[in-house]
């Protein structure tokens, strides 16, 4: 077996999340305590929209993804398995960089939390909007999106896998963007809970505010590769961590290649560490090779440590 780790980002918050691990773990609770208490009563019990803005969503997201992390490792290590690559989807390349010892939790909830107040800030008086569009390719959604941009800028924001794609921008520009789509064949679109035009040239201010605090920050040494968004691919000895943070607010999402590039590499096995299951069916719908878990619940880590360990035995 070889394992990958999946980090998921935006979207898949969920009210309640992490709250039976921070009754369940002292390591979970350490990290999760870095989280100022309002934002952990947001995780535990909403509301959903307070949740989903993008200054509560990226710190919450990244603390449950590194108290998950500092519980299920040394289980998972104990047994003599551990990670060989991690990826995730925008935000959570800081939850893989952080797991991968690029930043110690506490820094990764600071950076995040600085990286959502910038991207708050670059978002503000844009009536924006994010969609998923189901089962049209690249080319044809491109297409719309030109046609669109009379009512105002949309852009191919994820590039999440084959059959779904997720564009953003203002508003009335995607909307009509998702209606031309429907008319040249996709199945559906799906609005995201999200509160910003992310990934698009709207969040340049953010990559540049970014830029700045990264001059501040220390960047250890990764345990195990990343996969970076922004490129889809490991990073090449030329390429640095901070601009491929920094180029990553603004610049597609390449999930799709990231996939294919773990399964190049040879995993074969890869864990999501949520709340949800979207990347696993990501990973699903791109490769035949991966076999996807997920973990989103103290019970779901507990059945996977078994499982995996059974078969090392």
């Amino acid at each position: 077996m070889k394992l990958g780790l999946l980090f998921a980002g935006q979207g898949s918050q969920a009210v309640g999340m992490g709250k039976d691990f921070y009754e369940n773990s002292s390591a979970f609770r350490a990290v999760f305590d870095l989280l100022p208490p309002a934002q952990k009563k947001t995780a535990f019990e909403g509301p959903a929209e307070e949740l989903a803005d993008t200054r509560n969503t990226q710190p919450v997201m990244v603390a449950f993804a590194a108290g998950v992390a500092v519980e299920l490792l040394p289980r998972l290590e104990a047994a003599g398995i551990e990670p060989a690559m991690a990826a995730g989807l925008s935000l959570g390349e800081y939850s893989a960089l952080c797991v991968s010892g690029v930043f110690d939790p506490e820094t990764a909830v600071a950076l995040v939390s600085r990286r959502a107040q910038e991207m708050h800030k670059a978002a503000a008086g844009i009536n924006c909007k994010m969609s998923a569009v189901m089962n049209l390719d690249q080319e044809s959604l491109q297409a719309c999106c030109d046609e669109a941009s009379a009512a105002g800028i949309v852009q191919i924001a994820n590039l999440n896998c084959p059959g779904q794609i997720v564009i953003a921008g203002e508003a009335a520009a995607v909307d009509k963007a998702a209606e031309l789509a429907l008319e040249r064949g996709a199945r559906r679109c799906v609005p995201l809970p999200v509160s910003g035009p992310f990934h698009t040239k709207f969040m340049e201010p953010a990559g540049k505010a970014l830029e700045k605090v990264f001059a501040e920050v220390s960047f250890g040494s990764m345990k195990f590769p990343v996969l970076f968004n922004a490129i889809g691919r490991e990073k090449t000895d030329e390429e640095t961590v901070p601009s491929l943070l920094v180029r990553q607010v603004s610049s597609s999402v390449h999930f799709e290649d990231s996939i294919k590039a773990m399964e190049k590499a040879g995993i074969d096995t890869v864990v999501e560490i949520g709340p949800g299951k979207a990347l696993c069916g990501f990973v699903r719908k791109t490769s035949r090779q991966i076999r996807a878990w997920n973990i989103e619940s103290w019970q779901d880590m507990e059945k996977i440590v078994s499982e995996l360990k059974g078969e090392q035995s």
